[in-house]
């Protein structure tokens, strides 16, 4: 039986939230790249969003990808993105967080 907390890393320990924070810190050009690639959908008309679609243009776009750019990031690069520029709220669809 595992014991795990849910929404950790058994192997550090830390939250998917925390593991965020760390790789937002170390990447702040990746949040940067995702807002101007969102914005420039919905200038051409785009009225939904999908940051899982974004993660995959960036990943096409960086020569050689972006280390530690985890799927379990794309709420939380959601929320912020809703967070700085709240009239993006009915673009991206968001779930109730079942854990940290």
């Amino acid at each position: 039986m595992s014991t795990a907390v849910p929404g950790t890393n058994r192997a550090s320990g830390r939250s998917i939230t925390e593991r965020f924070r760390a790789f937002d810190a170390q990447n702040p050009h990746v949040y940067l790249e995702l807002r101007r690639m969102a914005a420039r959908r919905l200038a051409a008309g785009a009225t939904r969003v999908s940051v899982k679609d974004l993660f995959e243009d960036l990943r096409h776009q960086l020569p050689y990808g972006v280390a530690g750019l985890n799927n379990n990031f794309t709420a939380l690069y959601a929320r912020r993105l809703i967070d700085e520029h709240l009239n993006w709220a009915s673009v991206f669809e968001l779930r109730r967080r079942r854990a940290d």
